[in-house]
C-alpha cells in the first residue's frame, strides 16, 4: 500500500516556516487592538451585498497591469515575467481575473485584503490572495512590524513589509480599515423585510377564522368539531377554498392583512446598501448609460486601480528599482464602454497622433492592423504662417511628422531596466 504524504496549502504557499522569534503585539499610538477578523454575520449571503461587490469585483478584475518605467518624464513599457505574472497567472490556482475578483471582493466585505508575493531569487512566481480567520500585527527587539495570520490549519508569521495590504474606510486604527458596522443596521432592516415578505405569503394563503357553534358543547365535542373542520376545510387538500356548513355552526372569517414594507421604502434600503459600496442600481443591472459608467468608473474603480498601483509598486520591487523609476500601474480601457458615437468621434484623435489606428480599432472591438501601432498625423494642419511649398520639412519617417513613435523598441529587463538581481 502506497502512502501518499499530504502537502496543506498553507504549507504550498508560504514553505517552511519562519523560525521562532520573540514577538510582542505592536502598540498602537490611539490604543486600538492592532488585531483584524472578517466581517461577522455572515453579509455576503445577501443577496444586496453579492450583488453590490459583485458589480464593483467584476469591473475592477478586468483592470490590467503594466509594469513601466519612468525616465526623464517619458513612460517605457517594460513587460518581463512580473507583468506577465500579473496579467496571465498569478498563482497555480487563479488566472488573473480571478485573483482580482478575489481580492477586490475580500475588500468591499472585509475592509482590509492581503496578498503574499512568493520569490524565487529575483523573480516573482506567484502572488496569493491570503484570506485567513484573524490577523495580529507583531514587532520584535528591534521594532520590525510582522503580521500573523491565523488559518484553520495553522498560523504563519511574515514581515508586514512582504504583504500586500489594500485597506477602506481607512480611519480610526493605524493600520487597519474599519469595521463595516455601520451598514449591519440596514442589513438587518432588509432581511427582516424579505422574512416579512415570505411570512405575509404563507399567512394570506391559509383560510382563518372562528368557528361558532350553536348551542352547549362539552370541550371534547368543540375540539373534535373544529379539527374535523380544519381537517376537512383548511387543508392543502381543499384547493377550491370554499367551506359548506350546516345549521348547527357558524364560521367567521377572520381578516388578517399583515403590514408590508412599502415599495419605495424598499428601494431606499437597497439604495442605501449600494452606495455604501460604491454602485448605482443601473451599475447593478448592467444597463448603465455611457455617463453613468464614467462616474462609477471615476468614483469607485480608479480608486481601486490607484491603490492597487502603489501597493504592488512599493512592494514587488526594491528600493533601488523603485529608483529607477519602475512601477506597476492597474489600467482599463473605458472607451469599450462608450457610445458608438464617442468612439467614431476619436478618429480625429488618431489624425493628430494622439492614438494609433490599432488603439481605436480596439475600442471598436475591432482586430489590429499591421503597422497600426505607430502614431499617424495628418500633414494638411501646418500652420499658416508656413510655406505649403517648402521643402525639407522634419516629418519623420512612414508619413509622421517629428519622427513620432521612432525611438525604438523599449528596454526590457535584459536591456537596462534597471532590476536588482537579488531581493532585498
Amino acid at each position: 500500500m502506497i502512502e501518499t504524504e499530504r502537502r496543506s496549502l498553507l504549507q504550498t504557499i508560504f514553505g517552511r516556516l519562519r523560525p521562532g522569534r520573540v514577538l510582542t503585539q505592536l502598540r498602537m499610538l490611539l490604543g486600538y487592538s492592532p488585531v483584524f477578523t472578517p466581517w461577522t454575520g455572515m453579509p455576503y449571503q445577501a443577496d444586496v451585498v453579492r450583488a453590490a461587490v459583485d458589480a464593483v469585483a467584476r469591473n475592477a478584475a478586468k483592470l490590467r497591469a503594466k509594469h513601466i518605467r519612468r525616465v526623464d518624464g517619458r513612460v517605457i513599457p517594460v513587460g518581463g515575467h512580473i507583468e506577465r505574472l500579473l496579467t496571465v497567472r498569478p498563482n497555480p490556482n487563479m488566472n488573473a481575473y480571478d485573483f482580482l475578483y478575489r481580492l477586490v471582493t475580500t475588500l468591499l466585505i472585509d475592509n482590509n485584503a492581503f496578498a503574499y508575493p512568493v520569490w524565487d531569487g529575483p523573480h516573482l512566481t506567484a502572488i496569493w490572495p491570503i484570506n485567513c480567520l484573524m490577523a495580529e500585527f507583531l514587532e520584535d527587539e528591534s521594532r520590525t512590524l510582522f503580521v500573523k495570520f491565523y488559518f484553520a490549519d495553522g498560523h504563519v508569521v511574515l514581515p508586514y513589509s512582504e504583504v500586500l495590504h489594500l485597506r477602506r474606510h481607512y480611519y480610526s486604527n493605524d493600520l487597519l480599515g474599519e469595521q463595516n458596522d455601520a451598514i449591519n443596521a440596514t442589513l438587518s432592516a432588509i432581511h427582516t423585510t424579505n422574512e416579512g415578505l415570505a411570512q405575509a405569503v404563507k399567512t394570506s394563503a391559509h383560510l382563518r377564522g372562528i368557528l361558532k357553534f350553536q348551542g352547549l358543547l362539552k370541550d371534547e365535542d368543540i375540539q373534535k368539531n373544529r379539527d374535523r373542520f380544519v381537517q376537512q376545510y383548511m387543508t392543502l387538500q381543499n384547493s377550491g377554498g370554499v367551506a359548506a356548513l350546516d345549521g348547527k355552526a357558524e364560521y367567521q372569517e377572520l381578516k388578517n392583512q399583515p403590514l408590508m414594507v412599502q415599495a419605495d421604502q424598499m428601494k431606499e434600503l437597497r439604495d442605501s446598501v449600494f452606495r455604501y459600496f460604491g454602485v448605482s442600481e443601473a451599475i447593478v443591472k448592467g444597463d448603465y448609460t455611457e455617463d453613468q459608467w464614467n462616474a462609477f468608473y471615476e468614483s469607485t474603480i480608479e480608486p481601486l486601480a490607484v491603490q492597487m498601483s502603489l501597493e504592488f509598486t512599493s512592494k514587488l520591487f526594491t528600493p533601488r528599482e523603485l529608483g529607477h523609476g519602475n512601477e506597476i500601474i492597474f489600467e482599463a480601457n473605458r472607451l469599450q464602454y462608450a457610445s458608438m458615437t464617442t468612439k467614431l468621434n476619436l478618429r480625429e484623435m488618431v489624425d493628430r497622433g494622439a492614438l494609433t489606428p490599432n488603439e481605436w480599432r480596439e475600442a471598436l472591438n475591432l482586430a489590429p492592423v499591421e503597422g497600426g501601432d505607430k502614431p499617424i498625423r495628418r500633414l494638411d494642419t501646418r500652420p499658416t504662417d508656413e510655406d505649403n511649398n517648402e521643402k525639407g520639412g522634419d516629418t519623420g519617417g512612414n508619413g509622421t511628422e517629428g519622427g513620432v513613435g521612432q525611438e525604438g523598441d523599449p528596454p526590457g529587463r535584459d536591456q537596462g531596466t534597471e532590476l536588482d538581481e537579488g531581493r532585498t
